[in-house]
């Protein structure tokens, strides 16, 4: 029997995967299992163009053997078995595909893909195994064959004997290291976990012999232990099948099953997609935030089957980030697969996919909104802040995506309400989308800024998380109507009497804002007649797009932004307080400069800015009161 050597190229991909090019060793055993179940596919194939040969899938399985003494893990399979050629061909040379030749062979026929390749999946096992045994008998022949191989050296092929049409993978597991323990590999509690987690939806029976107790005969107190065969995976998925078929109930025992979370879905959206890309999915919009979600360990990402067999635990390209909260899987025959499985190409499919995805999540979201309003004001305050994060990132790249799944407070409506609800209802003669931001709705409705727009009877729209805004500022417009704080300095109402007395005031008093202006020097840029207030005394305005609120959020980073908004102090001309300030003027420049700091030290509390001489701020109330 004479050792044949690996082709160059091979014998290096060999000792790469040797030395682990996947990441995790455990996945051997789904690369085996995946060339048995496809081993099967190719008999499947055949009979439907040969009617001397019948399928009856009932006789087709896998099992999975391990044997602690001898150090064996043997994975048999009764699918098609090979020849003397194929075994040169398929396993003599690594990445050569029997399975993929066999699938472009037959790939007008309907039925099962084929995903499998005996070649770099088949190599995988020397992760785990120093020498790999094939016995295989393939269908139609007498003649059976023996390859076996230790690694790199090379391999050998002779006949021997077979009773039945299959293949037997006989794996010596490698002994234990310091660093590694390979007997992981021949207990039945982890190969059973490995067979679950990758390989529970492979269409044919995995079975194994699984040890149990049970009671003696004529002794309740006495168990003996015994073993018997039994199929360790599911076989049928549950997004293979009819939609008609399943309950709400079948979903959400899919959603604890598989731990996408301990909360009960709000919504599930079943997709089984047979066009440019065939694909099934099954997400889940959540009602809970994970606990971590907020954190940089969490990680997005859906389960990604192919053909029904687990590629990765979290496939992050299927979703965007907005997005990240859905949970779920897919499943799909068209995806390109890399040498190690585990990476995937990004190619077309993909894509096509992950665009499809994104619509039907928003599409579910908008229909929730609609249909359900309950549920998805429980799913806002849950993940809102995601969406609204989502519309900012990217330069608000997102926003067509995105605007009319926001909710904000409405001063009117006294609830959550849309974009879309509250251009609705806008009189003609309104210009903007007013808004008010604030750490709180109670503080927001107590902002002095508020009166005008409120007087009005224009609708404000609170904003409470710190995202809002800036979200809101990519936004830009909605509907052709430009969104405008309460604080601008422009709120774009036509003027009424009131301002006209302010603007008169202003001139008259020209010299006094001046004097106010040079003493409030590097803190305000003006200080002027206000034409928005009503009963309060003084607020600050805003000029420019950095807003008082957007300031507060900029220097509470890490990094410490020194972002300041250009703020106008506006005085209340119809207020007893500027009579005060007049008069001061006129006579005592001590006391005027006095009340000036106050005015702007109360300004600054109304906005919860920081006062940023305390003491001084304290002993000027106390010179008042005296």
């Amino acid at each position: 029997m004479t050792k044949k050597e690996f082709k160059a190229e091979s014998k290096r991909l060999l000792e790469m995967m040797i030395n682990s090019i996947y990441t995790q060793r455990e996945i051997f055993l789904r690369e085996l299992i995946s060339n048995a179940s496809d081993a099967i596919d190719k008999i499947y194939y055949k009979a439907l163009s040969d009617d001397q040969l019948v399928f009856n899938k009932e006789d087709y399985y896998i099992k999975v053997t391990a044997d602690k003494e001898r150090r064996t893990l043997t994975i048999t399979d009764t699918g098609i078995g090979m020849t003397q050629e194929e075994l040169e061909n398929n396993l003599g040379t690594i990445a050569k595909s029997g399975s993929l030749a066999f699938k472009n062979e037959n790939e007008a026929k309907d039925g099962h893909n084929i995903i499998g390749q005996f070649g770099v999946g088949f190599y995988s096992a020397f992760m785990v195994a120093d020498e790999i045994t094939v016995i295989t008998k393939p269908l139609g022949s007498d003649e059976a064959y023996k390859w076996e191989s230790k690694g790199v050296d090379g391999y050998t092929i002779e006949p021997c004997e077979k009773d039945s049409v299959g293949t037997e993978i006989i794996l010596t597991i490698k002994e234990n290291t310091e660093d590694d323990s390979y007997d992981e590999y021949l207990e039945e509690y982890r190969l059973r976990a490995i067979i679950k987690k990758y390989s529970d939806f492979i269409r044919y029976p995995i079975k194994m012999d699984v040890k149990g107790q049970r009671p003696k005969e004529d002794s309740e107190n006495e168990f003996e232990e015994y073993q018997e065969e039994q199929t360790v995976n599911s076989m049928v998925p549950i997004w293979r099948r009819n939609k008609n078929e399943l309950t709400p109930e079948d979903y959400e025992n899919f959603y604890f099953e598989k731990r996408y979370g301990f909360d009960k879905p709000i919504k599930h959206v079943h997709i089984s997609a047979d066009g440019a890309v065939v694909y099934n999915a099954i997400l889940f919009i959540p009602e809970n935030t994970p606990f971590d979600y907020y954190t940089k360990e969490y990680e997005k990402g859906l389960e990604l089957y192919s053909n029904g067999v687990l590629i990765m635990d979290k496939c992050s390209d299927l979703l965007p980030d907005y997005f990240s909260f859905v949970k779920g899987m897919v499943d799909s025959e068209d995806l390109s697969l890399n040498i190690s499985r585990e990476l995937l190409q990004h190619d077309r499919q993909l894509k096509l996919i992950a665009k499809n995805i994104k619509n039907k999540i928003k599409g579910q979201l908008l229909s929730v909104l609609k249909d359900e309003r309950e549920n998805y004001e429980k799913f806002y305050k849950s993940f809102g802040r995601q969406l609204k994060f989502g519309v900012y990132n990217d330069y608000g790249i997102n926003k067509e995506d995105l605007q009319d799944l926001l909710l904000f407070y409405s001063s009117k409506e006294k609830k959550l309400v849309t974009l879309d609800e509250y251009v609705s209802r806008m009189p003609e003669d309104q210009k903007y989308i007013y808004y008010a931001s604030g750490e709180s709705i109670e503080r927001i409705e107590k902002l002095p800024q508020t009166e005008l727009v409120s007087d009005k009877g224009y609708e404000i729209l609170y904003f409470t998380d710190d995202i809002d805004e800036f979200a809101i500022k990519m936004i830009s417009k909605y509907k052709e109507k430009e969104f405008k704080s309460v604080s601008s300095g422009d709120l774009g109402i036509e003027p009424d009497a009131g301002d006209k007395q302010s603007d008169a005031e202003e001139n008259d008093n020209k010299d006094l804002f001046e004097h106010m202006t040079s003493l409030l020097s590097g803190r305000v840029k003006n200080v002027k007649a206000s034409k928005r207030l009503k009963s309060h005394p003084v607020c600050l305005s805003t000029e420019g797009e950095v807003t008082i609120e957007m300031e507060k959020i900029l220097k509470a980073m890490p990094n410490g932004q020194d972002v300041r908004a250009d703020k106008v102090l506006e005085i209340n001309v119809n207020h007893e307080v500027f009579q005060s300030l007049k008069a001061a003027y006129s006579s005592d420049k001590e006391k005027l400069n006095l009340y000036t700091n106050l005015l702007y030290n109360q300004a600054l509390l109304i906005e919860g800015l920081t006062i940023s001489d305390p003491v001084e701020f304290t002993n000027d109330i106390c010179k008042v009161m005296v």
